[in-house]
């Protein structure tokens, strides 16, 4: 049982990124279609993005964090072979080194 309703989905993908504050809103502005994409891929069940307050970035830098609710390991291994490298990709095309991301995979405690 999860008490913060989390359960519907068997992991979670999350992506933490540290942005330059000067591109922020265009960054958040791709960063939504971006999301939107990775959603409408077979087994990912939903998103949600976030601002990270605490710890406070550093002056000039804004800190984001994206929870992909995914329905299992298989779902999120055929995205990270087959669609990651593409939209990682883009990523870099459009804010060069702009900006860092670190991920990590999350399961729910029963």
């Amino acid at each position: 049982m999860n008490p913060a309703g989390g359960a519907e989905a068997g992991l979670v993908y999350e992506v933490n990124l540290d942005v330059e504050a000067a591109i922020a809103q265009s960054y958040l502005a791709w960063l939504e279609a971006h999301v939107g994409e990775i959603c409408a891929l077979p087994g990912f069940v939903g998103a949600r993005r976030f601002e990270v307050l605490d710890p406070a970035p550093p002056p000039g830098r804004v800190h984001l964090c994206v929870q992909y609710r995914v329905t299992d390991r298989a779902a999120l291994d055929a995205y990270l072979s087959d669609h990651a490298p593409r939209l990682r990709a883009d990523g870099q095309a459009r804010f060069g080194g702009r900006f860092t991301a670190s991920r990590r995979v999350l399961t729910g405690l029963a």
